[in-house]
């Protein structure tokens, strides 16, 4: 989906959103209270530059609008795999985008993110993975690592890898199969302002994951794991 087709269905065609090159940022209202929107477009690469411009909305709402929720709209195809941004360090800009999204939940902002188009990589890591909760459109296209970069990394062929993808979202990429894990808390269809409306009262600040992920048999271990963790603490 265009990027400008879903704010209009969400705020409006008063919207108030404005897309930079492949930044998206505006100020809109939703059931007549303000709302901070930020994100990407067209499939961007995050690089420095645009992992900062994003990290700077975030913190200038957490500074100059307190408690006000944040909406994070994600397209993208992962960290921008030039020398340059290399150099600068994008390691440290996507860490630091990631500190600022964390920053406004502890300060008490509501944080969504919603997959519109694409997420891939350390893009979609340092952005929707660390809202309060992130969704999905259906049609949505969400990965980290496609089959045969899983294979180069693990040693294990792509026959067998795709055989367990089969059975395994762990090592599927597809939007359900992000549901199952419980990285997407749940698809939004049809009405998207109900949807949104629901996530901005409904969604939890702890982070149920592991739990979620568990329940639909996505991710049968994590959330053991992570209790005994606790319980040995």
């Amino acid at each position: 989906m265009q990027w400008n087709s879903l704010v209009t269905q969400l705020f409006g065609a008063f919207h108030g959103m404005r897309a930079v090159d492949d930044f998206l940022q505006g100020d809109v209202m939703f059931d007549g209270e303000p709302l901070a929107v930020v994100g990407t477009t067209n499939h961007a690469p995050i690089g420095v530059k645009l992992a900062l411009a994003q990290a700077r909305v975030v913190l200038d709402v957490i500074e100059r609008h307190p408690g006000r929720p944040i909406l994070l709209l994600i397209d993208t195809q992962g960290q921008q795999l030039r020398r340059r941004d290399e150099l600068l360090g994008i390691n440290r800009a996507m860490a630091h985008l990631g500190a600022a999204i964390d920053l406004a939940r502890r300060r008490g902002h509501r944080v969504i993110g919603l997959v519109y188009d694409q997420a891939l990589s350390g893009g979609f890591i340092t952005s929707g993975l660390i809202a309060d909760a992130c969704y999905a459109l259906p049609d949505a296209e969400i990965r980290v690592m496609r089959i045969p970069a899983m294979a180069r990394v693990t040693k294990l062929s792509e026959e067998k890898l795709t055989a367990l993808s089969q059975s395994n979202p762990v090592f599927a990429p597809g939007v359900q199969n992000y549901v199952a894990m419980g990285g997407v808390r749940s698809l939004w269809q049809g009405d998207l302002q109900a949807a949104l409306r629901d996530a901005l009262a409904n969604t939890p600040t702890e982070d149920l994951r592991a739990r979620d992920g568990a329940e639909r048999g996505g991710r049968r271990l994590a959330a053991a794991v992570v209790q005994r963790v606790l319980d040995a603490a």
